[in-house]
């Protein structure tokens, strides 16, 4: 790139407006956030053989040997002594299948999908799991990752991340490598464009209560120090007290145990963070506390998911007006999402759409807590399901999060100047009762190319050209005018 055009639209890569990099103007266009449409859960727990939860601290991955996905989920039956997590695999990611592993003995029979570690020193399972193309030594193909307290010193215990890795995603081995710190909750991914492991832990803030920090490697073997990126504030609190009080006035919506306004507070319980084109996105389950458990170092409360972006890791900037990605389900829809909910940690690319698998759990504070902190005992209230928590599926049009919105009135949006090297033109838009034009302008504004309206509802819609063409254009330093009325515009690019 020249000195003139530090915008960059690099070859196939989809430029989505979640923030202001490489827009120039906007004018009678609004930005309007999109949920996911949910599915209902695909997985759930066998209560029978006494597992009551199941959920996911990462995303399913393709093994295109297998031609499978592959999935770890934290959940195992619960009169299991040992850790434990459980693998499934599906075909088409929405039924899923339990191969059986013989890793561990159960109710007399190894025909089980549960995986289990022992190193000598320590019994665990990964229940993270990532795929690595270019690890040369097929036996690491599949990282892995799981919580466990680590000792410091010979002495002092510290709750961390450790790190495995498998050839198949189902038989592992712990690395003897540094752990990462962090309290209960984490999530892991793999960024392909940057061959970089990005790993988010809970940790403390500058605020009390829940925060996210960040741990990356490139090797999987070396760790960076976690680092502070997302933390709730004042504009969180202030909101959270809203969406608390509209919580409790709807009467569709699962209620908390506990209700207690002087424990009201938000913070970030959990983060996924993910690669998607030119963005890192962040959806953060925001914590809503709600009441203290009586006799028990704990609240009650529930989760919403939003939805943030970043381009370096660090700076993130808030979506959709703070408003839920993902928000509880209504009791009366079967759903498992009714209090309880971990974000996703991957968006899983099929077709046109992004599927989002993430964690739901139908209560919180569901138990009374008999006896002193920490040796007494958590016993169930009555009346309430066995089958607790599930992975749940939620379904996005293809860079469906924000969209550049016109009505009846012409908005227009024009880009910074960048070089043009490419002959075709794509958008991704919704003009079924509108339209989208461009113009392709020099330095002085001058139009170059002028393109046919474009109309109906477009995932991957070529440009074609009215007036002049990409082609007689490459390597010129140029401006996009995008005009539409009557639709929704998602993301651009160029081939």
């Amino acid at each position: 790139m020249t000195h003139s055009t530090p915008f960059d639209v690099p070859t196939g890569q989809r430029q989505l407006f979640l923030d202001d990099v490489g827009v120039a103007h906007i004018e009678n266009l609004s930005r309007t956030m999109h949920q996911p449409v949910k599915k209902g859960a695909v997985i759930r727990p066998d209560y029978h053989l006494g597992i009551s939860s199941h959920q996911v601290r990462t995303a399913p991955v393709w093994d295109p040997d297998e031609q499978v996905f592959k999935l770890l989920v934290h959940g195992k039956p619960d009169d299991m002594p040992i850790a434990a997590s459980s693998y499934f695999e599906s075909k088409d990611g929405l039924h899923w299948t339990k191969p059986f592993l013989g890793q561990v003995e159960h109710r007399g029979s190894r025909d089980n999908n549960y995986v289990h570690v022992d190193t000598g020193k320590y019994q665990l399972a990964p229940y993270m799991l990532v795929r690595d193309p270019n690890d040369p030594d097929p036996s690491r193909r599949y990282k892995g990752a799981t919580h466990f307290h680590r000792q410091i010193n010979g002495q002092k215990i510290e709750p961390a991340v450790c790190f495995f890795v498998s050839p198949d995603g189902r038989n592992w081995k712990m690395l003897d490598g540094p752990s990462v710190r962090s309290s209960d909750e984490h999530n892991l991914s793999f960024d392909p464009i940057e061959k970089l492991f990005i790993l988010t832990v809970k940790l403390g803030g500058t605020r009390p209560g829940r925060a996210v920090s960040l741990s990356t490697s490139r090797d999987f073997e070396h760790w960076t120090e976690p680092e502070l990126i997302f933390e709730a504030d004042g504009l969180d609190q202030e909101l959270g007290r809203e969406d608390i009080a509209a919580r409790l006035a709807d009467p569709r919506l699962r209620q908390p145990f506990h209700n207690d306004p002087a424990v009201y507070k938000v913070d970030v319980y959990n983060m996924g963070v993910f690669r998607y084109e030119g963005y890192y996105i962040g959806m953060p389950a925001m914590y809503h506390a709600t009441g203290p458990v009586p006799n028990y170092p704990n609240t009650d409360g529930f989760h919403l998911i939003q939805l943030t972006s970043s381009r370096d890791l660090k700076t993130w900037q808030r979506l959709g007006d703070r408003k839920a990605f993902i928000g509880s389900s209504p009791m009366d829809s079967g759903a498992y999402d009714l209090t309880q909910i971990i974000g996703p940690s991957n968006a899983v690319m099929r077709g046109d759409e992004l599927w989002f698998y993430y964690t739901g759990i139908k209560y919180r504070a569901s138990w009374e807590y008999v006896g002193k902190y920490p040796n007494g005992e958590h016993i169930t209230l009555p009346g309430l399901d066995p089958d607790t928590g599930a992975i749940c599926l939620a379904v996005l049009r293809r860079d469906g999060f924000i969209s550049l919105d016109a009505g009846a009135q012409k908005g227009t949006m024009l880009t910074e100047p960048f070089l043009l090297n490419c002959d075709k033109l794509f958008v991704n838009v919704n003009a079924l009762k509108g339209e989208l034009s461009i113009e392709v302008l020099d330095k002085h504004g001058t139009a170059l190319a002028t393109s046919n309206p474009v109309t109906g509802d477009l995932l991957c819609g070529e440009v074609d050209w009215r007036q002049g063409n990409l082609s007689d254009l490459k390597g010129q330093a140029v401006n996009l005018r995008f005009m539409l009325h009557d639709a929704r515009f998602y993301s651009y690019w160029v081939k």
